[in-house]
């Protein structure tokens, strides 16, 4: 197969779909690799180091996605880069369709199969390609509350960890899925005063079981997150509805009642947000204010340290990656795991909460491929 790595085009996304290292693989496993031109240069990667690889590289992204049959890529396709996929082309990449009906809509007028990382599943039901971008950005979602509760960043002077004879910062983290395990972890290294809220009992158990009773824990309901809302001085966003929006879980009345200056970091800003007054930012322009309260929400947090999150990306994709380039289609129907990967088919919508979110018909992976 003709596996084709075009460079991120997204505002201040420096990732890249295969590292040298992943490109060898699939050279290695007899497919060729097409690379544009600079595509691993955030990561410190040069095209000298692709061809060394085994890989080829173009001028330009229409020869990529005009050759190749599988486009491996970070995050979702932009408009321009929807509009050069083809039908049966295959699509590997992070997609977050559930608050984006363009895009949606665009992958279904192109006729290709996309596979969406988000989406694809373990034997624990788990989502093993979202990990690890999880955990980088849980533990990015506290440095930027850090610099954001900075007087000299507009925050009001409090320091995350405090200093003996000063109470720390009060972090509060909803959701104790991978991302607010990974925030939480972070905002006790350094110090804080940390609160957890999940409505699985048994996750809240094995937290406090892990962290030694040292972070407390919550039952997550809409009293209780406003009673902690009211006690924070950040607020981390970490809720995650496999495929679709997340819930709205800070109001905008819950504002008036937070300290002024607090911060809400809005980690689930790729499938909507998780706060009522929350919109989309980038890294050049990463934060505003609403009713006083900073709201930090970068939707490619991770793509502020592209080596890390690539490689990392990279360890978790290789295996789904190849056995889509070794076996093609055949690999969705011999795995379920990868099949709930499978977002668009051929025109068709296969991911129901996706469809539920937008108010479109979905039908079944089994369905597109004939196996139902």
């Amino acid at each position: 197969m003709r596996v084709g790595v075009p460079k991120e085009i997204k505002v201040e996304e420096y990732r890249v779909g295969l590292t040298p290292a992943a490109a060898h693989e699939f050279v290695a496993h007899g497919h060729e690799v097409l690379v544009e031109a600079g595509a691993g240069a955030g990561i410190g990667s040069g095209d000298d180091e692709y061809v060394a690889a085994g890989a080829a590289v173009v001028a330009t992204a229409a020869e990529i996605f005009g050759q190749a049959d599988m486009i491996v890529k970070v995050k979702e396709p932009q408009a321009a880069e929807w509009a050069m996929l083809r039908d049966g082309q295959i699509l590997f990449t992070y997609l977050h369709l559930a608050p984006d009906p363009d895009q949606t809509r665009g992958l279904i007028d192109s006729g290709c199969v996309a596979v969406a990382y988000e989406t694809v599943t373990d034997l624990g039901g788990g989502l093993p390609l979202l990990a690890p971008m999880s955990e980088v950005a849980g533990r990015l979602s506290i440095e930027a509350a850090a610099f954001s509760l900075r007087r000299t960043a507009g925050g009001p002077g409090v320091l995350m960890g405090g200093v003996p004879g000063v109470a720390p910062a009060r972090v509060m983290v909803i959701g104790g899925g991978v991302v607010g395990l990974h925030a939480a972890r972070m905002a006790a290294g350094l110090g804080a005063e940390v609160v957890i809220l999940d409505r699985s009992l048994p996750r809240l158990r094995q937290i406090d079981e892990l962290f030694g009773g040292r972070i407390a824990t919550a039952f997550s309901t809409a009293h209780e997150i406003e009673r902690q809302a009211c006690m924070a001085d950040a607020v981390i966003g970490a809720v995650l509805v496999p495929g679709a929006r997340a819930p709205k879980l800070i109001t905008r009345p819950m504002l008036a009642k937070m300290k002024r200056g607090a911060v809400l970091v809005d980690v689930a800003i790729d499938q909507g947000g998780c706060f009522e007054t929350s919109r989309p930012t980038t890294h050049d322009d990463p934060v505003f204010t609403v009713d006083g309260i900073t709201h930090y929400c970068v939707a490619n947090m991770p793509g502020a340290v592209p080596r890390t999150s690539s490689f990392a990306l990279g360890n978790a994709t290789l295996p789904f990656g190849l056995a889509l380039a070794d076996h093609g289609l055949d690999a969705l129907r011999a795995d379920p795991h990868l099949r709930a990967g499978l977002n668009v088919f051929h025109g068709k919508l296969t991911n129901a909460p996706v469809g539920a979110s937008l108010g479109m018909d979905a039908i079944t992976p089994e369905e597109a491929l004939g196996l139902a």
